[in-house]
């Protein structure tokens, strides 16, 4: 009489049963219905989501989105305001190395004053002119230029009338004579040209000047 439970026997001693309860088919790629039945109602169907985690994971990428959108303003703002820092340390500087300059020119101005006034007497000779050259010349190479010209308009911007007569000769207000030159670096005035002015005569058609000062 066979005994039942012999089969049993010999199918374990053939060896160890292996079960692959992996859900997803490594062949197929597709979802395995659950054993013990009812793998129908837990298949999901083509396309939709399983078990919550793709709308958890649509959230997730929106959430990165949005953040990356906020950390690329975040970092265009920083460099616009690197670049204005950029600007204003440029202009700083260009303007502390005018500042120095001016400062250090000015000093030097008298020293130009007397140099023109021994041009103007002839006395301008020797080793004295060489060195007024050669003072004159290393001035101009740092931005000094000197200005004030007889019969140029007179502008209260760059001018001091210390001065002042009329003249039928003269259209406008002009420098009728230069006292003293004026020097500027660029834009910025290091002393205004001390000048006399005419005006025209309002009483004169072609006659002589008027009396300076009336």
């Amino acid at each position: 009489m066979t005994n039942p439970a012999g089969s049993g026997e010999g199918e374990e001693r053939e060896g160890p049963v292996i079960r692959d309860r992996r859900r997803i088919d490594p062949e197929t790629f597709t979802v395995r219905e659950a054993e013990g039945g009812g793998g129908a109602a837990e298949t999901p169907a083509p396309g939709a989501p399983a078990g919550g985690e793709a709308p958890a994971a649509g959230e997730e990428v929106a959430a990165l989105k949005e953040q990356l959108a906020e950390r690329t303003l975040d970092l265009q703002r920083l460099q616009a305001e690197y670049a204005n820092y950029r600007k204003r340390v440029e202009r700083d500087k260009g303007l502390l190395r005018e500042q120095a300059v001016g400062s250090v020119l000015n000093e030097l101005l008298p020293i130009l004053d007397d140099i023109g006034r021994a041009r103007d007497h002839e006395e301008l000779t020797g080793g004295f002119k060489s060195v007024g050259e050669a003072l004159e010349a290393t001035v101009g190479k740092l931005g000094l230029e000197r200005y004030g010209e007889k019969g140029e308009p007179f502008d209260p911007t760059v001018h001091e009338a210390l001065m002042h007569g009329y003249s039928a000769e003269v259209t406008e207000t002009s420098v009728s004579d230069v006292l003293q030159p004026g020097y500027r670096i660029g834009e910025r005035v290091l002393r205004p040209a001390r000048v006399a002015v005419a005006e025209p005569d309002p009483n004169a058609e072609g006659g002589d000047d008027a009396p300076a000062g009336e």
